[in-house]
């Protein structure tokens, strides 16, 4: 066994590397779903108000902060944020169909 093939940084690396793909997957992937079951009751409080009056508007607009505070603490960066614009959207969507 050769010394070279005990620290071969080509192969650490591509271990971590694809270790490194596989947690920020499973992290966008969470907070995706999140980003959705917040968004789900405001969609749903935010169908039954009238529109465009400050209820509504507040429906939609409460869950942004919790959102970016869950990616912040996760350190997700910042350009996986269109996902988590369209969970948000999809949630509000769903919410506002809800029959309960």
């Amino acid at each position: 066994m050769v010394w070279s093939d005990v620290f071969d940084l080509n192969h650490t690396f591509k271990l971590f590397s694809a270790m490194d793909f596989h947690n920020t997957f499973y992290a966008i992937l969470a907070l995706s779903v999140f980003t959705l079951l917040v968004n789900l009751p405001f969609g749903r409080a935010r169908a039954r108000t009238k529109r465009y009056s400050l209820r509504w508007f507040l429906y939609i607009h409460i869950p942004i902060p919790l959102v970016f505070i869950a990616r912040a603490i996760s350190h997700i960066d910042i350009k996986y944020l269109p996902i988590f614009a369209l969970a948000a959207v999809a949630g509000q969507i769903a919410g506002g169909k809800l029959e309960l």
